[in-house]
């Protein structure tokens, strides 16, 4: 099956990403003197982008609000937002290994959370003592590649 190679690697590439893009949107920043703008410029371009995709694939959206669909399930650009602002204006003071070893921190604690318990519409997957380990040794990982100031 495709997904095999192909889901992996689009999540890797996006992981990539992450990192990359908190260096250049915290530069952009600095160099505007303002995180709110460079996080309005990110989400402007991406909004472009997602749209000319969406135009392209689909063609013009119909109804996007359907009684069928929680309210919470909209909040996603809350979180993303809240992300890039804080991404952008941490990074320049804090290091961008920092910042992004403890995002990966944070997603740590939300996908065992998430998965343990099947949340927001998740598969279940209990996390048993092997994925326990896993998580602690990830863990560990991120706690030993953050730089402290001596």
């Amino acid at each position: 099956m495709a997904s095999n190679l192909l889901f992996p690697t689009l999540m890797l590439t996006a992981g990539i990403g992450i990192p990359v893009m908190a260096a250049l949107n915290s530069h952009l920043g600095a160099k505007l003197g303002s995180s709110a703008l460079a996080t309005a410029l990110l989400f402007f371009v991406g909004f472009t982008l997602s749209f000319a995709f969406l135009l392209k694939t689909e063609g013009v959206p119909g109804n996007i609000f359907r009684a069928n669909i929680p309210w919470y399930f909209y909040l996603g650009g809350l979180l993303v937002a809240f992300y890039v602002l804080s991404v952008t204006w941490v990074t320049p003071q804090y290091g961008v290994g920092n910042a992004i070893s403890f995002v990966l921190l944070g997603q740590l604690i939300a996908i065992s959370l998430i998965d343990h318990y099947g949340l927001l519409g998740a598969q279940q997957s209990l996390l048993d003592g092997k994925r326990l380990l896993g998580l602690a040794m990830m863990v560990s990982g991120v706690f030993l590649v953050i730089k402290r100031s001596a």
